[in-house]
């Protein structure tokens, strides 16, 4: 693993974007490495954009701001927004893990904004990172019973990527701390599901 090694995860508000963060975060706290995370908000209400920055090192403690240009992995609920996320932090080494569902701002909405087609996204993406992998994390998190499980779709999927050193007895034990009962039964289904989806790609 690099050190430090940079990670943003990206989204909208109303995602579970602050809350993978953190999970990602404590699964390797666990792991005995030190982890700063920083987050920023552009308007934390439902469909603001919503970032957060881990910094994973096992040697010492870094600042929780990744300067720009040195994520090595952007993971984004929202596929927009790794292309928001990528124009600042992004190099040609950088991994992208993208959801694919997309969440229409306002003026989008309104007929004001043009967004994006999926395909528009990865062209533009291309040329800012060195792999990319897009998975349907919300539309799977839905049949297992609700959207928000896209997010712990989206850990599994970084698990199944091999970047950092965790399983699924590492995020179960962490979330112990979280949920019990049938809501781990199904939030293991998510991580494995999203750990399938990257490793079957």
């Amino acid at each position: 693993m690099k050190d430090p090694y940079n990670v943003i995860i990206t989204g909208v508000g109303g995602q579970g974007n602050v809350l993978a963060a953190r999970i990602l975060g404590n699964i390797m706290a666990a792991k005995g490495c030190n982890v700063t995370i920083g987050e920023t908000f552009g308007a934390s209400q439902r469909g603001g954009s919503v970032m957060s920055h881990l910094r994973i090192s096992a040697k010492t403690v870094f600042s929780p701001q990744i300067p720009k240009g040195q994520a090595d992995l952007v993971v984004a609920l929202e596929p927009a927004e790794s292309i928001r996320v990528m124009a600042g932090y992004g190099n040609m080494n950088v991994k992208v893990l993208s959801n694919t569902r997309s969440i229409y701002p306002v003026g989008v909405i309104c007929g004001e904004q043009n967004y994006p087609a999926i395909e528009e996204i990865k062209e533009s993406l291309s040329g800012l990172c060195g792999e990319m992998h897009f998975i349907p994390a919300t539309d799977e998190a839905v049949k297992l019973g609700h959207a928000i499980l896209g997010n712990v779709m989206m850990i599994g999927a970084v698990a199944g990527l091999g970047v950092l050193p965790f399983d699924e007895s590492d995020f179960e034990k962490v979330m112990a701390g979280y949920v019990s009962g049938t809501k781990m039964a199904v939030n293991l289904k998510a991580f494995e599901k999203g750990r399938e989806m990257v490793k079957n790609k």
